[in-house]
Formats: C-alpha cells, structure tokens, sequence
C-alpha cells in the first residue's frame, strides 16, 4: 500500500467577453466561429450546456468601459470599429439568467467596475444573480482603466490609479455591509399562519459615511446562498495587488515566464497570510490559449488556419488599450527587442526564449502583432492532449499557480476541442475532476473545493461586517 499525496486538482475556467471577438480579433469572420454573433442569446446558452457537459469550473466573463481608441490615436475609435475589437460590448449581467437556466452547476464571474456605479446598485445586482443560479455567482472586482470610460460618464479624466483602490476599499465595505450585514438568515419566514412574510426586528437599514461614498439603506433582498458573490481580481500594480490579496478568493496573473510568475505567485501567498488569512484561501490562475487535436501537427495546422483570419489592426488596438502605447509610432522595421518600452522588450525577450523557431528573428512591427493576434498576451499551448498537457503541467510546477482562464480563437469549437481531447489526458493525469462535486455547487464551493460551505471564509475581512447580536 502506498501513501502517495493526491494529486492537485486544477481549476479550469472558460475565458469569453460578450463581445465579436475576445482575445483573438478578425476570428468572427471564421466560418465556424459563433462567437461573432454573440447578441444571438442561444450562443450563450448553447456555450453554457457545452461547458457544464464539459466540467468545466465557470465562465469568466471579460468586460470593458469605453472604446479602444489609443492605437492611432488620439481618440480614434475607428480600428476598434472597423476590426470589431472589443467592441461592440455589451453588459455581460444580462447574460446570466439564460446561462443559468439551462445549468445546474457552471459557475458565472462577472466583471463590474467599482469607478462608474453605486455600490448600492451592485449589491442588489448580485444579489439578484446570486438567488437566480442557487450560488453560482461571481464579481471580478476591476476599477477600469480607459480615458474612454471615464470620459463616458462625465469624468474629464480617469480617477488617478491608486485613489481607485481606495476607493474600491471603501465600496466593498459598503456592499459587505448590505450582503452580510442587512439582513439575518432567518428573518424571511413567510409564515401563513401570522401572515408575516419577514421579520422586521431581524432587519435593519445599514450606514455608511465615508470619504467616498454615503449609504443609509436596508438591503433589497434577503440573504441569498453565498451573500457575498465570490470574489476575483486581477490587481497587477501594488495598490492592485494590496486590494486583491486583502479581497480575492481567485485572482488572474498575466505572463509568459512561468518562473518570474512564480515570483508573483510567492510574493502574493505571503501578502495574503500578511492580512490574516490563509495562503490558501486564494487560488491563482493564470490565462492561456489552448488549441488542441488529435495531433501536433493538426492543432499547428489549426493555429495557421486561425493566422489567416487574424486582424492585425485589431491586434495593435487591443494592445494599445492594454497598454497605453500605440504601435503605429514605430516604423515598419523597427526591431522591437530593441525598441520601445521596456514592457514591448520583455515581451519580446521571452517570446524569443520560449517559442522555437523564433531566436534570432528580427521582432518587427508586423511580427509583433501576429504573436499577439491569436490569443494576445497571454502564453499558447498548442498540440496532442499529451503536449498541451505537459505544457499546462510546467505551467502548474514552475509557477505554482492552481489553474487556468483557458481563452478561444474560435468558439464553441476550441472549448469542445479541449473536452474531447484534452479532458481525457488531464484525468488519465489525475489533475481534474470527473465531475461537480455535488450538483448545484455554488461558486465558492466549486473554486476553493475546502467543504467549508457557501459562505465567506472566516478569515475573509466580509465577515467583520456580519450582523452579531
């Protein structure tokens, strides 16, 4: 008999924006793509039933205020429009409902900016989606980042970043109080024989007087399965980061270098401990675009077919929008491993020492783009079940991460991909389940997997603001 360690399970999250085109632009034109359709709402729902047949843990979904409009810039809308990147968007919330009525246990993340709306307001929201999916709900807490945005909602400038997390800070404390604190569990009775629906000495309007925001208010609805929807952030700054291992019970890492996001990975356990909770009440996934098949050569084959489609100018625009700089102030053969900021060098640098064939070349313009076209920033394991699964281990091994936001090229079709293909080699591995763990899991239960409920972890700061008699 042997007393091996079970293997860990990984957390495998479905990346999609209700939007043409995600991560890959140009691929709505793609004869098997449905994603371009995506106000076509049995898309949605469709995608939902493949998933939860699939297991997959959730679908995250991506979300953006504003337009794109630095590439070419200042201001120009015009290659976000004419490529379809990220734009037209619309408001991910009303997507929910119909995905959660044709399942029973594929979670849902939601990503909603603290900078542009009441904290009131997305207390009741979540609430709402929260009784809606039976505890399948999640709110991916971003503070956005466009001129575009903050123009749109009669700002003359963005809020400047770190008065963003505060102010973040200070709304969540606002909706931890209407969440946890409103209402007690059993104050909703609806008892036939007094004719009380619920009990008014069991609920009480909450106050808020702070620097930010100004709440007096009972919650709108009574407690739902989770209260407080799961938490996810993807703070990268370390005003981000602070906010994040104070909040996140799952938080999002970009990077191509699986062992500088080990670094991260290192730094952020120990910042989570630091604010006094378990290093492993946050899980850490990291994004990536597989594309499998029977074969390497069949999913290479995939990859150059996807190429073909590809919208460069979409490209540029979505990276632009990233990062602030616009790639059309560089010459066509401008090498940019040795041009340009010191993000574009690194990129490139690792690019160069992780992709075959690619050492030596000169990183242009135009090469730059394609890297990005398929997928943007985020890392590719492109193969056979065994290669994109000894790809995804390394990942796992070297940057210690628990999981993964697995983005598209073109969808359904890559999504199934992973389920016919992948799936079987991963449980062969024993690193993912065979099923839910129970059905009707909530959001919380599904991504922590520790049986500790629905609920707030008790070392979570939500929990301070819990009504105690």
């Amino acid at each position: 008999m042997t007393n091996e360690t079970p293997k860990k399970k990984w957390i495998m999250n479905a990346f999609a924006m209700f939007a043409p085109g995600h991560l890959s632009p140009g691929q709505w034109k793609h004869p098997d793509d449905r994603a371009g359709n995506y106000t076509d709402l049995t898309y949605w729902t469709d995608l939902a039933r493949i998933l939860e047949a699939g297991k997959f843990h959730g679908l995250f979904l991506a979300d953006v205020l504003g337009i794109y409009d630095v590439y070419k810039g200042p201001a120009n809308s015009t290659p976000a429009l004419e490529s379809g990147s990220q734009f037209p968007i619309g408001d991910p919330f009303l997507l929910i409902s119909a995905m959660a009525a044709v399942t029973k246990s594929l979670s849902f993340a939601i990503t909603a900016s603290t900078s542009y709306e009441n904290p009131y307001a997305t207390a009741r929201k979540f609430s709402t989606l929260d009784h809606l999916t039976k505890g399948r709900v999640g709110w991916n807490i971003v503070t956005s980042y466009l001129d575009s945005a903050a123009k749109a909602f009669g700002l003359d400038e963005q809020i400047p970043h770190d008065e963003r997390y505060a102010r973040a800070e200070e709304y969540l404390e606002v909706v931890y109080k209407l969440l946890e604190g409103s209402w007690k569990d059993d104050a909703r009775v609806q008892d036939l024989q007094t004719g009380k629906y619920s009990i008014a000495e069991k609920v009480r309007a909450i106050e808020h007087n702070g620097k930010y925001y100004k709440c007096n208010a009972t919650h709108q609805l009574h407690p739902s399965i989770q209260r407080t929807p799961f938490i996810l952030q993807a703070g990268a700054s370390t005003a981000g980061k602070n906010f994040a291992t104070k909040h996140s019970e799952a938080m999002f890492l970009p990077g191509l270098d699986p062992h500088k996001i080990r670094k991260e990975v290192d730094a952020i356990r120990e910042q989570v401990v630091s604010h006094g909770r378990s290093a492993d009440s946050l899980k850490i996934l990291a994004g990536v675009l597989v594309i499998v098949d029977e074969t390497d050569e069949k999913a290479q084959a995939k990859y150059e077919e996807y190429l073909k489609y590809a919208d460069l100018e979409g490209a540029a625009t979505l990276f632009g929008g990233w990062t602030n700089h616009d790639l059309s102030k560089y010459g066509e053969d401008d090498d940019f491993k040795f041009t340009g900021s010191g993000a574009i060098q690194s990129m490139v640098n690792t690019w160069s020492a992780t992709i075959p064939g690619t050492d030596g070349i000169k990183w242009t313009r135009r090469r730059v783009l394609q890297e990005l076209a398929i997928g943007g920033a985020h890392p590719r394991a492109i193969g056979s079940p065994q290669t994109v699964a000894d790809k995804l281990q390394k990942f796992i091994d070297e940057a210690g991460i628990d999981g993964f936001n697995l983005s598209y090229a073109v969808s359904p079709g890559n999504f199934e991909d992973m389920i016919k293909y992948l799936w079987p080699e991963l449980r062969k591995r024993g690193v993912f389940w065979d099923d839910y763990e129970k059905e009707g899991i909530s959001m919380r239960e599904s991504y922590l997997g520790d049986g500790k409920g629905a609920r707030l972890r008790e070392d979570h700061p939500g929990v301070n603001y819990r009504w105690v008699d």
